[in-house]
């Protein structure tokens, strides 16, 4: 699409009001109309649906997205922001599927691990969630009172996937 489209999502963007969503979304409304199947006018509107608290009708948006071909680092914040509504919204499953989905496409992504093991905490899944989290540290927080730890958070997170009563083992693949 053109340029033109995307300044003025931009510049919408850019005078939102979290507390108050309705003119953001206002303003939005014309562009999904005009555009039905820009995957970025998709996504912005999810993102300004989910921020004024309508997540149902977030999902539906993010969805059409996804489908519309959303690309780059925008698919990734996508993936984020879907993922999290349905853990918000108490779908728990459908949240973890699309972390998995998410985490294979972007590996290296502390912020989908992050909200990833939040997914796995909601779920019930404390054990995977914490060493999720053990492994992330390891793998991208440099720091020299951590570094020389890491093997140990390696082993922990290990361990703490070992206690997980799914017996599920396919998380510590992804997340390594």
């Amino acid at each position: 699409m053109s340029s033109a489209l995307y300044d003025e999502l931009d510049r919408i963007f850019a005078s939102r009001d979290r507390d108050n969503m309705g003119p953001t979304i206002a303003a939005l409304r014309p562009l999904a109309e005009r555009h039905p199947r820009d995957a970025r006018v998709l996504y912005e509107m999810g993102g300004a649906y989910d921020t004024a608290g309508d997540e149902a009708t977030a999902v539906e948006f993010y969805e059409r997205a996804m489908a519309e071909g959303l690309e780059g680092d925008l698919r990734r914040r996508c993936f984020l922001q879907y993922g999290s509504t349905l853990r918000n919204l108490g779908r728990l499953d459908e949240s973890m599927r699309v972390f998995a989905l998410a985490r294979e496409e972007f590996p290296d992504s502390v912020a989908l691990g992050a909200f990833e093991a939040l997914t796995f905490h909601a779920a019930g899944r404390a054990n995977t969630a914490l060493g999720s989290l053990f492994l992330l540290l390891a793998q991208h927080v440099q720091a020299e009172d951590l570094d020389r730890y890491k093997p140990a958070l390696r082993g922990n997170a290990e361990y703490l996937f070992s206690l997980d009563a799914t017996g599920d083992r396919s998380d510590t693949a992804r997340v390594r």
